[in-house]
C-alpha cells in the first residue's frame, strides 16, 4: 500500500488467517488494516524522523463521556504526562474532510491539547491550537519534537 511516509523495519506475521503488524508502542501484534498501516508508519516517522520520545506516545487511548466510549488513535503526552497532541488516522482511501476534523475536535473537547494532526498516509494536516484567541493555525509541516510550543502557522478561527 503506497503512502507518503518514510519506510521503517516492518514486522508482519499471520495468525489464524489474519495479517498482523507489530505495534512497538503497544508492544504487541495488531490486525493489519489500512488505517493501522498508516498509524504504524506515522508513529515511526514521529519517533525516528521527528525526535518524539516513544515513551510519551500512546496508541488507541480510550476516552469516556458518560456511557459513550471514544478512542483516540494516538496521543502525545508532555513530560508531565498531560496530553499535548491528538493524532487521527484514516485509511489512504479515505479523504480528509471537515467530518474528520469534527471527529478529532470532539476528542479535543475532552483533552484540550496544543496540537491536532490528521493523516491518511497521503496527506497530513497539523494544527496548533490557540485557546486564548479561540483560533488555530495550520502548520506547514509536522513539527519536530524539539520545536513543539515554538511554532507559528497560518491563522484560522475555531468553529463554534
Amino acid at each position: 500500500m503506497e503512502i507518503n511516509l518514510p519506510p521503517f523495519e516492518i514486522k508482519l506475521r499471520e495468525e489464524h488467517g489474519k495479517r498482523l503488524i507489530f505495534d512497538f508502542l503497544r508492544r504487541r501484534y495488531v490486525a493489519l488494516t489500512p488505517e493501522e498501516w498508516v498509524r504504524q508508519h506515522f508513529v515511526h516517522f514521529l519517533v525516528e524522523q521527528k525526535g518524539y520520545p516513544k515513551g510519551l506516545l500512546a496508541n488507541e487511548l480510550e476516552l469516556r463521556v458518560g456511557e459513550k466510549r471514544l478512542r483516540c488513535d494516538t496521543v502525545l503526552y508532555d513530560p508531565a504526562l498531560h496530553p499535548q497532541m491528538i493524532i487521527e488516522y484514516k485509511a489512504p482511501s479515505v479523504a480528509i474532510t471537515q467530518r474528520v476534523f469534527d471527529q478529532i475536535s470532539v476528542y479535543n473537547m475532552l483533552l484540550h491539547v496544543d496540537y491536532l494532526i490528521v493523516s491518511n498516509g497521503l496527506q497530513h494536516f497539523c494544527c496548533h491550537m490557540d485557546y486564548e484567541r479561540q483560533g488555530y493555525s495550520f502548520l506547514k509541516d509536522i513539527p519536530d519534537y524539539s520545536d513543539l510550543n515554538h511554532v507559528v502557522g497560518v491563522g484560522g478561527l475555531l468553529r463554534g
